[in-house]
């Protein structure tokens, strides 16, 4: 049987209740084809936030968005794993 990699994700995720809004953090290196494939994760109605590091090497995003369950959430963050370079926070 496969070790689930969500499974601590998901059982923090299910003490709130939902729908609620979640904050996702990523970071990339900071390459515009990166950066621009994070935010297609999301819709319009989303919150992004961009911050570059100290030497503009990589960017963070902050994604703000309105979740309706544990499991939209967990499915984004693998939309995302499959992103190069990613890292999810």
């Amino acid at each position: 049987m496969a070790i689930d990699p969500y499974m601590n994700l998901r059982e923090q995720l299910e003490l709130s209740s939902w729908p609620e809004v979640y904050l996702f953090k990523f970071i990339v290196p900071n390459q515009s084809k990166l950066v621009a494939k994070v935010t297609a994760l999301f819709d319009d109605a989303t919150e992004l936030n961009y911050q570059p590091s100290k030497n503009e090497t990589y960017m963070s995003i902050g994604a703000k968005e309105l979740m309706l369950d544990v499991e939209s959430i967990i499915n984004k963050y693998k939309q995302a794993s499959l992103i190069d370079s990613l890292i999810a926070l």
